[in-house]
C-alpha cells in the first residue's frame, strides 16, 4: 500500500505517466528531429562521410589490432599514425565498458559476437569479488592493479550493461546492471544527493568527494537504465541528483556547471560539459520537467558557445570569468558540440561544426586526440575510450540516406 501511494505520488509530482509511456531517450542516441528534407546537400554530405568513416576505419580498429584476443580485453591506445597498439601498463574497467556500450549500439552480427566478448571480459576480469563492486584496473597481464571503487567506472558499467542488454536480451547483463545500481546508491550517495567520485576497495572511506563529471556520466547511465527496468525509481534518483547538481555545482553568473562545487579554488568550467549535459537533459525532458537544471543548461550552453567555441573548434576549459585557461581542443569537446547542435536543431552551425571537425580531426587511419589552438598535434594516440563520443555524437545527427 506504500508503495502504491509513493507510485502515485511520483507521477502526479513526475508526470511519471509520461516518462513510462515515453522514456524512449537512449544517453547519445537520440535522433535530431531534423529530416533528411531539411538537411542542406553539404550537411547531409558531411553527415555521410561521418558515418562511413566510423563504420569502415574507427570501428575495425577495435575489432582487429586494438583488441587483445588473449585476455579478451581493449587496448587502451593505438598509435595514430600506425595504428599499432602501444606498449600496455593497464587495463580499465571503464574503457572495457565503453567499448561495450559501442559495440553495443553498432549494427552488424560482428559487433553483436564482439559486445558478447567484451561483456564476458568486464565481469570476468574487472568484479570485485571481495567486496562488491568494480575494480578500477588491472596490470598488463590481467592482474589486480588498482582496486579504488570509482563512480565513473560504475556509471559506465550501468550504461554499458543497459545498452547490452537491449541488444543481447541477455538477462545476466540486466541483473548486473541493477546490482551496480544499487551498490552506487547505497554507497557512493551522500545525504544531499551527490556521489562520491570514489570510495576505498572495500566502500567504507570517501576518497574523492563529489565531482561533476561521474555525476553526469551516471545521469546518462540512469536515463539509459530507466529504458531496461525500474524507470520510476530511476526517475526518482535523476531528479534528485538534478537537484543536487543544481545547489552544489552551478555558477550562479553564468549557469554552467562547475567541475567541482562551487566555492573550490581554481574550479574551472568545461564548455563540453554544458553541450554534454544539455543534450542529455533535453533528451528526456519528461523526467527532468520543471526543475532549475532544466532552466540552467540552456542559458549555460549559450554562454560556453560565445566564450568556448572559436573557428578552431572547442576550447578544453574557461575560468569562472569566461577566460581561456585550457586552450587544448580534444575531440571529445568537439564530438559533443555537434551532438548539442543537432539537439538543438542548430543547421548552420552544425554544417560549419562538421566541415572543421572533419578537415581538422578525422585523417584516414582513425582521428587525433588533441590539437592546439592553431591545429597542431598534441596527443598523438588514439584512446579506446574515443569511439565512444564519435557513436553518441553520429547518433544524434538527422538521419540521411
Amino acid at each position: 500500500m506504500m508503495l502504491r501511494r509513493m507510485l502515485s505520488g511520483l507521477r502526479r509530482k513526475f508526470r511519471l505517466s509520461l516518462l513510462l509511456q515515453n522514456l524512449g531517450f537512449r544517453p547519445g542516441m537520440r535522433r535530431s528531429k531534423m529530416t533528411a528534407a531539411q538537411t542542406t546537400t553539404t550537411l547531409a554530405a558531411h553527415i555521410r562521410a561521418l558515418r562511413e568513416h566510423f563504420d569502415s576505419v574507427v570501428l575495425p580498429l577495435w575489432l582487429g589490432r586494438g583488441f587483445n584476443a588473449a585476455l579478451g580485453l581493449p587496448f587502451e591506445s593505438l598509435d595514430s599514425a600506425t595504428g599499432a597498439p602501444l606498449p600496455v601498463e593497464r587495463y580499465r574497467a571503464m574503457a572495457c565498458a565503453r567499448q561495450l556500450y559501442v559495440f553495443s549500439e553498432a549494427q552488424g552480427a560482428a559487433a553483436g559476437k564482439h559486445a558478447d566478448v567484451l561483456f564476458e571480459s568486464l565481469r570476468r576480469v574487472f568484479r570485485n569479488e571481495a567486496h562488491g563492486g568494480w575494480r578500477y584496473s588491472v596490470d598488463a597481464g590481467a592482474r589486480p592493479l588498482d582496486d579504488t571503487q570509482d563512480l565513473y567506472t560504475h556509471a559506465f558499467i550501468v550504461l554499458a550493461c543497459a545498452a547490452y542488454f537491449r541488444r543481447s536480451r541477455n538477462a545476466d547483463a540486466r541483473k548486473l546492471m541493477l546490482a551496480t545500481a544499487s551498490i552506487i546508491e547505497a554507497r557512493f550517495k551522500t545525504a544531499d544527493s551527490l556521489y562520491h567520485a570514489a570510495l576505498s576497495p572495500d566502500m567504507s572511506q570517501a576518497l574523492r568527494p563529489p565531482a561533476q563529471n561521474p555525476m553526469m556520466h551516471l545521469t546518462e547511465a540512469y536515463l539509459a537504465a530507466a529504458q531496461v527496468a525500474e524507470p520510476a525509481l530511476f526517475a526518482q534518483h535523476l531528479r534528485g541528483l538534478a537537484q543536487g547538481i543544481s545547489h552544489r555545482f552551478v555558477h550562479a553568473p553564468t549557469q554552467c556547471i562547475s567541475e567541482e562545487r562551487q566555492g573550490t579554488a581554481g574550479n574551472r568550467l568545461e564548455p563540453g560539459h554544458q553541450f554534454e549535459w544539455l543534450s542529455l537533459v533535453q533528451g528526456a525532458a519528461p523526467v527532468f520537467e520543471g526543475l532549475d537544471l532544466a532552466e540552467s543548461l540552456p542559458r549555460a550552453v549559450q554562454w560556453s558557445r560565445s566564450r568556448g567555441v572559436d573557428a578552431g573548434g572547442v576550447v578544453a576549459a574557461l575560468d569562472e570569468s569566461g577566460a581561456v585557461i585550457d586552450d587544448t581542443r580534444r575531440i571529445w569537446a568537439q564530438t559533443e558540440y555537434l551532438r548539442v547542435l543537432a539537439v538543438l536543431g542548430d543547421l548552420p552551425a552544425l554544417e560549419e561544426g562538421l566541415a572543421v571537425f572533419r578537415d581538422r580531426f578525422l585523417h584516414p587511419g582513425g582521428w587525433h586526440e588533441c590539437l592546439d589552438a592553431d591545429g597542431t598535434i598534441v596527443r598523438a594516440d588514439m584512446p579506446s575510450t574515443s569511439p565512444y563520443h564519435l557513436a553518441t555524437c553520429i547518433s544524434a545527427l538527422p538521419a540521411v540516406v
